[in-house]
């Protein structure tokens, strides 16, 4: 699926860091866990004669990793990164392993016990074992060319058909990985049973998802990625699952054990993952579908009410100096100028900005208008959400307007820091003043009463200080 935002993932916080950590840690407890009791627990009973239910968990996890394949093929059509097409190619291989390959082969070499039906399905695993470890190993950035060739399904299929015509050619030659009475004996007394090539491929695999378990850890510990953070705890389990088959090799048998269960929690990860990762998807999908609504409103109004309000204005400048209804014209454009540019910028940002940088910006804009001189003073660890981040800028624009319209202000002093655990936003000017008693009396002005209001909002509290020929300072507390 395409992203309609930027791709997903960036720079974690220290609650990323350490969900991904815990994800892998628990992975490897329930893993070793498992193993443990299986090895040395007199009471645990691990083996089950279940043919149909051994083919479905075989369907199930085949599906699943045929869907977070897919979704790692669009993330590599999206990014071209290496790494999310080398995860696709080896889960399609471990999906094609799993898709009756097992029967389908034993079928063709005519029921011969423990041959082709067990070394074709298990050299893909060992291939796509390996291809998950190099998407582990590869630089996370690392790009790779993105052509319309569909690379995600053609290597793994011509790895597929050259495993499958090598080991056809050499049928009649094949050695049996597994003795015929693993197949119908009960095997939860069976031990290291197998040729020794199975066992080293068990072990092998087991050890390459330990690696990748520990890489895709440290690298979803630096990263925040919904999919990336479930891989380490899915690879772990993938390793104790190739630890279990070593111990007691039930994948190409009708014998359900540990094994088997260990290797579908390793795919209902992935699929918890890919789960995760489509929900951000659609969230951004959401939020971009909002943000191209609020933009294009955002131009109406420029166009529309911002224009006719420069009008209004430039006419009333051309009144005679005298007449009384000049300034209240004058001043009645202004506020409506500024709330309108003030609703354009709010409509045409996401929210994501920080606050400090919004803050600054409209600072700057509002001295320019007014041609005062503006110092800005901001701490960059406070922070505050869209909705507070709106109230808060609203608030030193009015007061910014305030100060050079009605207190002929010629320099202002812009702050905001933080007191302890609270957060404060300050406005200083060097202007006439005024009585605050009266200003903020029963006929207070609509734009202190805005104001005040918007500092509820936060929740915090509005402070004017001023005396007249002393200035005037405003302070949000929230």
């Amino acid at each position: 699926m395409r992203s309609p935002t930027a791709p997903i993932g960036g720079p974690p916080g220290a609650g990323s860091r350490r969900s991904a950590v815990r994800l892998s840690t628990a992975g490897w407890v329930a893993g070793l866990l498992v193993t443990a009791l299986v090895l040395w627990s007199p009471h645990v009973l691990f083996g089950y004669h279940n043919p149909s239910l051994h083919l479905i968990l075989d369907s199930v996890d085949a599906c699943v990793a045929l869907l977070v394949a897919y979704l790692l093929h669009e993330r590599f059509v999206r990014r071209g990164r290496m790494q999310d097409l080398l995860l696709a190619q080896g889960l399609v291989l471990l999906a094609a392993a799993g898709l009756g390959l097992t029967a389908v082969t034993e079928w063709l070499a005519g029921g011969q016990q423990g041959a082709l039906h067990v070394w074709l399905p298990l050299s893909l695993r060992v291939a796509g074992a390996v291809l998950i470890t190099a998407a582990a190993l590869v630089r996370p950035g690392r790009q790779a060319s993105r052509t319309r060739w569909p690379w995600t399904v053609i290597v793994p299929a011509a790895v597929a058909g050259v495993a499958a015509v090598s080991l056809w050619a050499w049928r009649d030659r094949l050695p049996a990985a597994l003795d015929a009475t693993v197949a119908s004996a009960p095997a939860q007394q069976e031990l290291l049973t197998g040729h020794p090539v199975l066992l080293a491929a068990q072990g092998g695999t087991a050890l390459c998802f330990a690696i990748a378990s520990f890489l895709f850890t440290a690298r979803a510990a630096r990263r925040a990625d919904s999919l990336l953070d479930w891989l380490g705890p899915a690879c772990a389990l993938a390793a104790f699952a190739r630890v279990n088959y070593l111990l007691f090799p039930s994948l190409y048998t009708d014998w359900l054990y540990t094994g088997d269960l260990l290797r579908t929690g390793f795919y209902l990860l992935l699929l918890a993952g890919a789960l995760r990762e489509i929900e951000q998807y659609w969230n951004a999908y959401s939020r971009a579908a909002v943000l191209e609504d609020r933009r294009r409103l955002a131009r109406e109004l420029h166009d529309g009410v911002v224009q006719e309000l420069a009008l209004i204005r430039m006419e009333g400048h051309g009144l005679p100096r005298g007449e009384p209804s000049r300034e209240r014209i004058l001043s009645a454009c202004d506020r409506g100028l500024d709330e309108a540019r003030a609703a354009v910028h709010a409509l045409g940002h996401d929210g994501d900005e920080p606050l400090d940088l919004v803050l600054q910006r409209a600072g700057r804009e509002m001295a320019q208008r007014y041609g005062v001189h503006l110092e800005v003073e901001v701490d960059e660890t406070v922070d505050a959400d869209p909705d507070q981040q709106h109230a808060l800028v609203r608030i030193a624009r009015e007061a910014v307007a305030n100060a050079a319209r009605h207190g002929r202000a010629g320099r202002l002093r812009l702050r905001l820091v933080r007191d302890g655990d609270r957060r404060r936003l300050v406005v200083e000017d060097d202007g006439a003043g005024f009585d605050v008693h009266r200003a903020t009396g029963a006929g207070a002005g609509y734009g202190l009463i805005s104001m005040r209001d918007r500092a509820r909002s936060l929740p915090g509290s509005l402070e004017v200080r001023s005396e007249p020929g002393g200035g005037s300072e405003v302070t949000v507390t929230w």
